[in-house]
């Protein structure tokens, strides 16, 4: 019986890599999917791993209709068996239950793939959705980790790397970025809500060479 299954987690813990690999082991048994994605960091109609493994994929937009996508491709002779749909966080809670439809009347099992929670610790629309009718949710168990080396479970934006907390829900960005652009960073529960990233992190903490040179000067008072 087709399902829908909603495979979760903080950036960095696999999830692309984790929908391409499912992809190639379903194709290698002769199975016919389409890949979708939205606003990967690559490009558009991309789906790319920082592992470094890229396949191009339909781009989802606001007009897409996943059930009339599966529909046209099976009209036109195209078997589909599978879905994969990576960024699944920014799809429409319509899209989403368009993609439950799939399952359900065309038995074609659908994996999706997704961050849970925004830069402010909230829900996406899309994963709200998919939370509430996936018939599984699978937690990645790669772990992200803070940069306290606790294991990750918030995304944090970030410019300059100082956290942020306001500002549209969707801004494209990536784990790097130029002065003053937009980045994001994965963080533990307890240092997302202090907002204290690497950065802030660092600046707090006396370096080596500072704390160095402080005994040097009270060893010469003393």
């Amino acid at each position: 019986m087709a399902e829908l299954v909603f495979f979760s987690g903080t950036m960095d813990c696999g999830k692309s890599t984790l929908a391409l690999q499912m992809h190639h082991n379903h194709a290698a048994r002769g199975r016919d999917g389409v890949l979708f994605t939205r606003n990967d960091r690559a490009g558009a109609a991309t789906i790319s791993s920082r592992l470094g493994l890229v396949q191009h994929a339909a781009e989802v937009g606001d007009a897409t209709d996943f059930w009339a996508e599966v529909i046209e491709r099976r009209t036109q002779g195209q078997p589909v068996d599978y879905l994969i749909a990576d960024e699944a966080q920014f799809y429409t809670a319509t899209q989403v239950e368009q993609l439950a439809r799939v399952v359900d009347e065309l038995e074609v099992d659908v994996y999706t793939f997704g961050i849970s929670t925004d830069f402010r610790a909230r829900l996406f629309p899309g994963s709200a959705r998919l939370v509430e009718l996936a018939d599984r949710v699978e937690v990645l168990q790669v772990k992200a980790l803070c940069w306290c080396g606790a294991r990750a479970t918030h995304n944090a934006r970030t410019v300059d790397g100082v956290m942020v907390v306001e500002g549209a829900q969707v801004v494209v960005g990536d784990v790097a970025a130029a002065s003053g652009e937009v980045a994001y960073e994965v963080l533990c529960r307890r240092h997302h809500m202090r907002r204290m990233t690497a950065a802030t992190a660092r600046a707090a903490s006396p370096s080596v060479a500072t704390l160095s040179s402080a005994q040097g000067t009270l060893g010469v008072r003393a």
